[in-house]
């Protein structure tokens, strides 16, 4: 028996590009776009965890294609962005999803490779597929990017990391740079703050939180709801920054202890 078509949505058979589509945030966004009629290209660097998305997707009626892409390797994010445009014809959105923090957080003991893989699949990722899809976008005089900050860009602390505050305050001032140099060009872009969300990144906390501590945070749904809410908005109108924070506030000093 064939699944009945998805009710008309304002995503309807949209091509949209979710880099860190494999798990957490950017899976919960991939079933999403999907259940609205989007067209979802599911990126991420561990083959398995994007086919498994890209299956779920599928499994449920959606239109899915998988990609294995280092987003911090500009060759390869190009060739990906080409691909898409050959075989779904444009792309409409792209949303910069792809990051994780250090094991460690404080000055002294993050170490070099540490930083560098931060910022390159943090901010160098971003800067990367943008660079890719703005073309194509602009020709067509429309395309929505988001790019996916945290608190700790606002409000850096030992909880976020160094490095990673630092990485996501990069990501936050270049979507203020895209929304000045795209402007009139019917290309938008957004930038959201997520606070605590219980996603696998909090495993490479010093110390991780508890489950208890976990079942406070926000989930990957509702980030990702946060992100369609963005999507869903008419091409006259752009929500340049969302902040998404947990209800209750929690006592993080413990999970500081080590490090």
């Amino acid at each position: 028996m064939s699944r009945p078509a998805p009710a008309a949505t304002p995503l309807h058979d949209a091509v949209c590009i979710v880099t860190g589509g494999g798990s957490g945030i950017g899976r919960a966004l991939c079933l999403l776009l999907a259940s609205e009629g989007a067209k979802v290209v599911v990126v991420g660097r561990t083959e398995a965890k994007v086919h498994a998305v890209q299956a779920e997707v599928r499994g449920a009626g959606g239109v899915a294609v998988a990609r294995v892409v280092d987003v911090a390797d500009q060759r390869a994010t190009r060739v990906m962005v080409e691909e898409v445009l050959r075989e779904l014809g444009r792309i409409d959105v792209l949303v910069n999803n792809a990051g994780h923090s250090s094991p460690h957080r404080r000055l002294l003991s993050t170490t070099p490779d540490e930083i560098r893989g931060v910022f390159d699949s943090n901010i160098m990722g971003a800067i990367f597929c943008t660079q890719a899809v703005v073309p194509s976008m602009r020709a067509a005089g429309k395309g929505t990017i988001v790019n996916v900050s945290s608190v700790s860009a606002e409000e850096p602390g030992i909880l976020g990391g160094m490095a990673y505050s630092a990485a996501k305050a990069a990501v936050t001032n270049f979507t203020r740079f895209l929304n000045q140099e795209l402007r009139n060009t019917g290309v938008r872009a957004s930038v959201v703050f997520p606070g605590e969300v219980d996603t696998p990144i909090l495993d490479q906390r010093p110390t991780p939180p508890a489950p208890e501590a976990r079942a406070t945070m926000i989930t990957p749904e509702d980030v990702a709801e946060a992100i369609t809410f963005i999507l869903r908005m008419p091409a006259r109108a752009t929500v340049s920054e969302l902040v998404i924070r947990p209800t209750m506030v929690r006592s993080v000093e413990p999970e500081l202890e080590k490090d």
